[in-house]
């Protein structure tokens, strides 16, 4: 069976930094692209990172380019999502997701080309 498994949430302080991981299982090779999206009640899923597994082509939301890094372990569906600079509107339960296409190389990147997701981990930044 396919399973995405977060890990790596939690709390800090503003202007901290937290790292998270996605390990994608059960889907042979046929994996594309990660990507990193973020909820918040109320609001809209927002795309926060993605990563072609491949050649590593990586995009990013405009509220994280500078201070969000996501990065593949080659070989293996994983995934991390290295978060600095955090402000307290980064506070969101975070999903890691896969695509089985290949939209993410061509910087498209909707959260709706994804069909598979992990069960969220949630990051709460304090001010």
């Amino acid at each position: 069976a396919v399973q995405l498994v977060e890990s790596g949430g939690g709390s800090v302080q503003a202007g901290g930094s937290l790292r998270l991981s996605c390990a994608a299982s059960g889907f042979g090779s046929s994996v594309l692209c990660m990507g990193w999206f973020r909820q918040v009640p109320g609001r809209e899923r927002e795309g926060v990172a993605t990563i072609d597994t491949d050649g590593g082509i990586t995009y990013y939301g405009d509220s994280v380019k500078g201070r969000f890094t996501i990065s593949k372990i080659d070989k293996m569906h994983v995934v991390h999502l290295e978060m600095n600079s955090l402000k307290p509107d980064d506070t969101a339960m975070y999903y890691c997701a896969v695509d089985l296409g290949a939209y993410c190389r061509y910087g498209n990147w909707p959260k709706t080309v994804y069909g598979y997701w992990g069960q969220g981990t949630q990051v709460n930044v304090t001010s």
